[in-house]
């Protein structure tokens, strides 16, 4: 995908249903957010969940899907060596690759108070892309280095010196990151950059640019970083206000997935079949004698 000439997509999913979802919905490849994945858990966006945890869910959307999956994964959750482990981890679970900020640990949401936020070292995050490439075994296990030099002020120059930079220590990719509100940054990136590479932006806060126009300038790949999440929360918070106010769930109850759907979405006719087939005949005797041996 990333290689590709033509614009592709990733979507947002933080858990084992949301990446069926949106795999079901058509993507090619779903986005692990950071900051949903650690919104889920109802924790903040600053490395308050730790990576085994994360690698915990990311895990779950692995087994439930079959299309690629990008992990946020912070600033690799400490130096060269925590990312070397972190990748040798993803490849078992079949994680396609990882992101990577050049900020400082723990880090801080980039939209919160961001121009504050430090960057890393230049040596020292080149050194740790250059570590997870040596460390990978599949070929195609990608891992994409994001600059965070405009979200914290540093200017488009400096973005272009880290990004070639990190394209020259074995990034697959650069993810630009901007929060203005118009695309005049990654125009402006892009411009300069001259598809030496493959880019990627996440348009959250400039989404009313026309998509053909990113594409035109010669973006790889979109992220639509948050929104599985947050429209989950808005219905999430109306049906459980509705429910509270009216002391009855009749009035939901066409309004809401049926209970059948969660069973599809966790492939239970799958377990159904497994179980015509692997435990044919009397299967309750069979139980039983399980459950009494385990008892003795």
């Amino acid at each position: 995908m990333l290689r590709r000439e033509e614009l592709d997509f990733l979507c947002e999913a933080h858990n084992g249903l949301s990446a069926r979802i949106v795999e079901e919905a058509g993507f090619k490849g779903i986005w692990a957010s950071g900051l949903t994945l650690s919104g889920s858990m109802g924790v903040r966006d600053n490395n308050e969940a730790s990576w085994t945890q994360v690698l915990e869910f990311v895990e779950f959307m692995s087994d439930a899907t079959r299309v690629p999956i990008l992990l946020d994964g912070d600033t690799g959750y400490g130096n060269f060596n925590n990312l070397r482990r972190l990748v040798s981890k993803l490849e078992s679970r079949q994680v396609a690759g990882v992101c990577i900020e050049d900020k400082l640990f723990p880090k801080t949401n980039s939209f919160i108070d961001g121009e504050k936020q430090g960057l890393a070292e230049l040596d020292e995050f080149c050194g740790k892309i250059k570590a997870g490439k040596d460390t990978q075994r599949d070929d195609d296990f990608v891992i994409v280095a994001r600059t965070e030099a405009m979200i914290v002020g540093a200017g488009l120059k400096e973005a272009l010196n880290r990004a070639e930079a990190y394209r020259l220590a074995g990034a697959d990719a650069i993810l630009v990151h901007s929060k203005k509100r118009g695309p005049d940054e990654i125009e402006a990136f892009m411009r300069e950059w001259g598809n030496r590479h493959p880019v990627v932006i996440v348009p959250t806060t400039y989404h009313s640019t026309p998509t053909p126009h990113f594409e035109e300038l010669g973006v790889s790949t979109i992220i639509w970083a948050n929104h599985i999440l947050r429209s989950a929360i808005s219905v999430m918070r109306k049906t459980a206000e509705d429910i509270f106010k009216m002391q009855s769930i009749t009035h939901q109850e066409d309004k809401i997935a049926p209970v059948s759907e969660i069973f599809r979405l966790q492939g239970a006719d799958e377990l159904q079949r497994a179980e015509e087939r692997y435990l044919p005949g009397e299967r309750n005797d069979t139980r039983n004698y399980v459950a009494v041996g385990q008892r003795s």
